[in-house]
């Protein structure tokens, strides 16, 4: 027994000996992240804003019982007042004429703003370009010139593991460098919490300290180069816990390519499908080795998908030689595409491979959207509609299959009806509708009863007119 014991610790002894040894030269004594810090920290900006808010109303303000004993004091003590917010973030130079990235929820809303360089000079700056569905926002410094940049990195190219460092602004303190490793890839944001963020994206995750004021900063590789933009925080107390969330390099170049070639909104490619990830249940049920790509739920008529072969029922695994594993991932990818062109996507048709090339589109505006708003429709006077058409489903976050029409407003009688702005209305007593004109028409009756699409669920709503 004594013999095994002594052939195991010489067998382990070395092993952990090379993984826990010593540096055993000075330049391993003084290895250092500031060598990287040197090169990508004069790039990095902090950035101060200044946003003026109208002050909300008073609620009784109007009312005859209360101007009756107050006369119009609530008025004169509110009327014309004005709410300021300051608020600070941090942002990324990445044109040496001036040109800064950072978080639409820093800088998109800000009435003022003032961006501190590393080396402490300032400049005012405006928003130029802002895509607030991945949270981004250029910003465009007054008389700058010959600044420092930061070099773009092909984000697919990171891997778990890798070192990264998060510099940025938290709290105000001041610069600060932290340090990590990438921690995960093709993040879906359903759990970040920080104001601003809706949740919606697709992440590089990191457990480099990212705190409230990192906003808009860099995140960045051992060479010094740009990897992502800091934008979130999974948290419960308001400070880092470890995971944090940065916006791929691959689509913060998009967005600078777009704010430089003059555009006035980052355009997409349209899909025109409903996807749901592939877990281990619903993998088994496919034959598949294990969970990979996304299923095919919803495919619109006009989608591209639809128009190079694909159907429902479809497991797509990748698009442009890249791999789709998430719905979030699979809009991700179209959007680093960009538009114009084809792109191949990858599939499985009942376990069969197969490869079609699709073309990188705009959503169509087919049916014309047609707004009305209705002036003489008894209870519905004062409905603001439009047409869904692949535009309005986009814009309105709508499910692929989506028909009918949206309610953009409400306004008098239609007030007090139960419909919602952002409903979409697909039938008037049982008979469908497809444009604004058609719900015109079906509700010139007495008893109305609307099939309503609210928030992805089915319902019906009831009005009765005089």
């Amino acid at each position: 027994m004594r013999r095994t014991l002594l052939v195991i610790a010489l067998l382990v002894t070395p092993a952990l000996a090379a993984a826990q040894s010593v540096p055993q030269s000075r330049a391993e004594i003084t290895l250092s992240f500031a060598p990287v810090v040197k090169r990508a920290a004069p790039a990095v900006v902090n950035i101060y804003t200044r946003t003026v808010r109208a002050q909300r109303g008073v609620r009784f303000r109007g009312d005859p019982f209360f101007e009756r004993f107050f006369g119009d004091f609530f008025g004169q003590s509110r009327q014309g007042r004005r709410r300021i917010e300051n608020s600070l973030g941090s942002g990324v130079i990445v044109g040496e004429d001036g040109l800064v990235v950072s978080n639409y929820h820093v800088v998109g809303e800000a009435d003022e703003i003032t961006v501190v360089l590393a080396d402490r000079r300032e400049f005012e700056a405006e928003v130029i370009f802002t895509d607030q569905a991945s949270d981004l926002a250029v910003l465009q410094l007054d008389d700058a010139a010959d600044l420092p940049v930061l070099p773009f990195r092909d984000s697919d190219s990171l891997e778990v593991g890798d070192l990264v460092l998060a510099i940025g602004n938290p709290f105000g303190v001041g610069q600060t460098v932290t340090s990590g490793i990438v921690s995960g890839l093709a993040r879906g944001g359903n759990g970040s919490r920080q104001r601003g963020q809706n949740g919606a994206g697709y992440f590089i995750q990191t457990d480099a300290a990212i705190n409230p004021g990192n906003s808009g900063g860099a995140l960045v590789d051992m060479s010094g180069a740009l990897v992502g933009v800091n934008t979130a925080i999974l948290t419960r107390s308001g400070g880092s816990n470890g995971i944090g969330f940065a916006v791929p390099s691959d689509l913060v170049a998009r967005v600078v390519e777009a704010a430089r070639s003059g555009e006035m909104r980052l355009e997409r490619p349209w899909l025109g499908v409903q996807a749901k990830p592939v877990d281990g249940e619903l993998a088994e049920a496919l034959g598949l080795d294990r969970p990979e790509g996304v299923l095919l739920e919803g495919i619109h008529p006009m989608s591209p998908l639809a128009a190079a072969g694909l159907k429902r029922g479809d497991l797509v695994l990748g698009l442009g030689d890249a791999p789709v594993d998430s719905p979030a991932e699979l809009a991700f990818r179209s959007a680093t595409l960009g538009i114009g062109g084809t792109a191949d996507v990858d599939f499985v048709r009942r376990g069969q491979p197969m490869s079609a090339e699709v073309a990188l589109a705009p959503p169509p505006e087919t049916p014309a959207r047609d707004p009305r708003q209705f002036s003489d429709a008894g209870r519905l006077s004062g409905l603001a509609v439009v047409s869904v058409n692949p535009a309005v489903q986009v814009e309105a976050r709508l499910p692929a299959e989506a028909s009918g029409v949206l309610v953009t407003g409400l306004a008098g009688p239609a007030r007090r009806s139960a419909l919602r702005r952002g409903d979409v209305i697909f039938s008037v007593n049982g008979e469908a509708v497809n444009n604004t004109a058609e719900l015109e028409r079906a509700i010139r009756v007495r008893n109305l009863d609307l099939g309503v699409l609210r928030r992805g669920q089915r319902g019906s709503v009831r009005i009765v007119n005089g």
